[in-house]
């Protein structure tokens, strides 16, 4: 790599010029708006001094781009392009290429974020709904999420679902042995904080012996065999318990649904539908639900509501950020969706509909009996009579000699300790099945074995009843087709590509092309993530020295990249503390501190590893009240586990106090985990492995750069101090299962082909880039803070006035001298072309800011003008011009409808209304519906699409 460094200064700060938004001039004039001679002034009127960093960044020279995605070549190369027939979850996959460019490799999509402004997410809504009701035909139940982040943390979900509402009141959970080991893994490990038993075996011969609140059933099992579940599932709700069934989607082609034999809820990933492996990840889980489970189901869920003209208008369904609402009584802390990737799972099946699913599974299930038909005219019998594309045969003393012909056949297979299983899927060609024959010993011909092979699908598990019924999974056959139907979802989204998206809490900076670019590439998207690790080496070399500079930048020893979502990350980090504790014999220390602002996952991950939370005032300032956190902290000393502090404060501030802050919960036996949800405000200016934390997760798609897709996917992984480093989250493929915490993701280092992507951003930033964009950062949430506060007054400061990387306005003054609400100013901001900022979180009624560095002083600007437009339209309201209800605030956003009708009769003009001050006719972005009615559409929960019948009786 050192020959990649010797660059000029001039290349060297190429690509961080491209990706920090404003120029050398812009950031002049902006430090004279704010009143900093310098950044380096405002930084030290930003940040307390006693945190600053001493010493620059160790994270090399920056590349160019071109010299990165040489270096990524390189890397490439290192990892091996080998076969894998490995199953257990993970299949090779052909993503169809108007996909691929147009979903995956589209900024329109991968840009976006989590669609909580419905009217601006009209496109990936319809998308995930068209998702959810996939997985509800496939599956036979009534409702399902969109979505989870992979099969084993669904399984998990899944359990803590199953104790909620089963009748049984035992607290052991069975799950079927041949479900996939990291499965069962990460159910252990889920399962213990919360005092819970999870019992493995055989259900047709265990279960019988056992009271338990559920049971997970592996469909097709892990191995390969196809059982009729019938008799289990009757067995379990005689118990009083709940079944979950674990099934593979394509499978569900050809197979009786969950639903058909009786289950409860279906869990599952959607991997296989178009997604590459990527060596673990992002893949988007599903789960589904019998009706009464609905209010239960953990995750998103995307319903169909009306807008304001009575027109139907999708969005997220009942619980939305219930983490936020019940906090350490939250069922769940999932706060990421996998949504680029269920996005390209539903687009998969819109492209082949129900018969193009069918026949890929029935091609997969044929070779399959042909592979078996082979193997039996080698004398080597098939452990199961019944099975989909998973054969198993035993060993039988040789090994060794299929592993050293397996290598010779570049094939990778499933070696157990006594088995060898073998997995095909839909890229799997006659000629693969017969260099697995060789590996065998035997030298067949596919075409004289497939004369003679039967299927292996049980007469009475065979699908009889529809799926993908809906039109939509028919109008699209043809590529033009299809292609204009992803453009026309796309053109009804407001995404990053289009403007600036102010969100606080949820960085939403560049997400460079030159970072994504490899993402595609098969040397990182088609390896298994239980590959041996040789074939991996190039990923492993990446994964080390991401680690070594996650490490230079936190301050702290050790990185864990398994956490596959901020949350995950949050769970992982509690975990090590609880672990930590426990090898010292305080495994009494149970009490978490958690500050009244903090995220909501916070106390519902501290709830999830059986910690009980006591919330911690903050003061006038927005800050942690210091002397009642060392009250509480001295009152609990003997039992307290842990403090969970953002920082800079979830107010947008850096709190002078906190190294004080650790010094009180260290002194009383506590461990700090310090929330990295803000670290855009601290790369190259402080590390929190320097002022006190023990424990922190990074959201790679906030500060380094991998996109929110929509909602997902995330990383989260966990830095820490040396003396938690053992109770890093371990995984049975890679320490087989000795770790002492256990897995908290299903692949060992979570959604690694997206690691690229925060790996090339640090590879072309630089220590100095990094460590600049950082202050621009800040810059940029100090100048809006400037140019709005005489209008809308900016709610918390530090004692010198500043905020950190965002900022709080408050406008909830004015809904007692206008009624204006926050909601108004959001769907206002809609007609100017914009996202609106967080809406009343932190504090109820205001609006969180978080411009990036990325933006450009134009586009804040831009943003600025159209807040301070908003407030002359307030005003107006105030002066009595008109009321809110009449007003273009209440009536927002407008739609091509509102300038179309015939019959306007608002008290403002429709060039008022439709081209509010200073926006862009030529250039305007409408959004499809108007406002949504969010009451209706919870009382009239629909969640996938009618079926076909009810539209005939409606042409009735």
């Amino acid at each position: 790599m050192t020959a990649h460094r010797k660059l000029s200064n001039e290349a060297a700060t190429t690509f961080a010029r491209r990706h920090i938004g404003p120029s050398p001039r812009d950031i002049e004039a902006m430090l004279d708006t704010v009143g900093a001679k310098s950044l380096q002034v405002l930084m030290s009127e930003t940040l307390p001094a006693s945190i600053r960093q001493q010493r620059p960044l160790d994270c090399g020279k920056a590349l160019s781009e071109s010299e990165a995605l040489a270096h990524m070549s390189e890397i490439a190369g290192q990892n091996s392009m080998v076969t894998s027939l490995i199953g257990q979850g993970y299949s090779g996959t052909l993503l169809p290429a108007v996909i691929q460019r147009n979903i995956l490799e589209n900024p329109a999509w991968y840009t976006a974020y989590t669609p909580y402004q419905p009217e601006i997410s009209q496109g990936r809504l319809e998308a995930l709904f068209n998702y959810q009701t996939m997985i509800c035909d496939l599956t036979g139940l009534d409702v399902a999420n969109a979505s989870l982040l992979d099969e084993g943390t669904a399984a998990a979900e899944a359990m803590a679902l199953a104790h909620r509402a089963a009748q049984a009141k035992s607290n052991t959970f069975f799950v079927d042995h041949d479900a996939h080991p990291q499965t069962i893994a990460v159910l252990r490990q889920r399962a213990e904080p919360l005092g819970w038993t999870v019992v493995a075996g055989d259900p047709a011969r265990d279960l019988d012996k056992t009271d338990v609140f559920g049971a997970l059933l592996q469909y097709p099992g892990s191995h390969g065999a196809v059982r009729d579940l019938r008799p289990t599932i009757t067995a379990l709700r005689a118990k009083g318990a709940l079944t979950v069934v674990a099934a593979d989607p394509l499978a569900l082609a050809l197979l009786a649904s969950p639903g058909d034999l009786g289950a409860d809820i279906a869990i599952g990933s959607t991997q296989r539908f178009g997604v590459p492996m990527g060596y673990g990840g992002p893949h988007a889980a599903y789960m589904a639900v019998r009706e009464t489970l609905k209010r239960s189901l953990p995750g998103r869920i995307v319903g169909l509501s009306i807008d304001a003209r009575g027109e139907p208008a999708y969005r997220l369904a009942l619980q939305t950020r219930e983490q936020h609402i019940r906090r350490e009584k939250a069922t769940s802390n999932i706060c990421t969706a996998q949504v680029l990737l269920a996005v390209i799972a539903s687009m998969y099946a819109v492209y082949h509909g129900p018969e193009g699913l069918a026949h890929i599974a029935r091609t997969v299930h044929r070779r399959t009996a042909v592979l078996a038909a082979g193997l039996k005219k080698l004398g080597i019998t098939p452990l199961h009579e019944n099975y989909f594309d998973t054969v198993t045969v035993a060993v039988n003393g040789q090994r060794q000699a299929i592993i050293s012909h397996a290598a010779h056949e570049k094939i990778n297979l499933r070696l157990d300790d006594t088995t060898v299983s073998i997995a095909l899927d839909e890229t799997t060609t006659p000629a693969i099945v017969e260099s697995v024959w060789r590996t065998f010993g035997g030298n067949l011909s596919y075409a004289e074995i497939e004369a003679e092979a039967r299927d292996a699908v049980p007469a009475e598990l065979k699908r009889s009843s529809a799926y993908l019924t809906h039109p939509v999974f028919h109008a699209h056959r043809s590529e033009t087709e299809l292609l204009r139907y992803m453009r026309k979802l796309a053109d009804r989204d407001l995404a990053l590509d289009r403007a600036m998206i102010p969100l606080g809490s949820c960085t939403m900076k560049l997400n460079a092309t030159t970072e994504m670019i490899p993402v595609t590439w098969p040397e990182f998207g088609a390896l298994h993530p239980f590959a041996p690790r040789e074939q991996a080496a190039g990923y492993h070399a990446m994964f080390k020295q991401l680690e070594r500079w996650l490490i230079d930048i936190t301050g702290y020893d050790a990185i864990s990249l398994q956490p596959n979502s901020g949350a995950q990350g949050e769970y992982a980090g509690l975990l090590a503390i609880r672990a930590y504790h426990a090898a010292r014999g305080d495994s009494h220390r149970t009490i978490c501190l958690i500050p009244s602002s903090a995220h909501g996952t916070n106390p519902a991950s501290a709830s999830m590893v059986g910690m009980d939370v006591v919330v911690v005032a903050c003061d006038a300032r927005g800050d942690v009240d210091v002397e009642d956190l060392r009250k509480k902290a001295e009152l609990h000393k003997d039992k307290l586990a842990a403090v969970m502090i953002t920082y800079p404060s979830t107010h947008g501030v850096f709190e002078e106090h906190i190294r004080e802050i650790c010094d009180i919960v260290h002194a009383n036996g506590g461990q700090v985990y310090l929330d990295g949800a803000n670290m855009n405000a601290q790369v190259g200016l402080a590390r929190p492995g320097d002022y006190g934390a023990d424990v922190s997760h990074l959201n790679l798609h906030k500060t380094f750069c991998i996109p929110h897709g929509g909602g997902g996917p995330g990383m989260g992984p966990i830095g820490v101090k040396a003396h938690l480093a053992p109770f890093l989250p371990g995984h049975p493929a890679v320490d087989g299962g000795s770790a002492t915490v256990g897995p908290v993701s299903a692949a060992p280092y979570g959604s690694a082909s997206i690691l690229v992507i925060s790996y090339l951003y640090i590879l072309m930033m630089g220590g100095d880039g990094l460590t600049r964009a950082t202050e621009i950062a800040v810059l940029n949430a100090n100048y809006i803070a400037k140019r709005l506060d005489s209008h809308f007054p900016v709610l918390y400061r530090n004692a010198r006035g500043r905020v950190a990387h965002e900022c709080i306005i408050d406008p909830r003054g004015l809904k007692t001298t206008s009624g204006v609400t926050v909601d108004d100013i959001a769907k206002r901001l809609i007609d100017y072309g914009f996202h609106a900022p967080t809406m009343s979180f932190p504090v109820p009624g205001t609006l969180m800011i978080e411009p990036t560095e990325s933006e450009s002083k134009a586009e804040l600007d831009r943003f600025c003008d159209a807040m301070i437009a908003i407030r002359r339209e307030i005003a107006e309201v105030e002066a009595g011009r008109f009321t809110i209800e009449a007003s273009p605030l209440r009536h927002a956003p407008h739609t091509v409808h509102d300038i179309a009708d015939d019959n306007w009769n608002r008290s403002y003009s429709r060039t008022e209304g439709c081209f509010p001050a200073g926006s862009s006719r030529t250039d305007k972005y409408w959004a499809p519906v108007g406002r949504v009615d969010n009451v209706y559409g919870d009382r009239n929960l629909v969640c996938s699409c009618p079926p076909v019948a009810d539209y005939a009786q409606a042409a009735e």
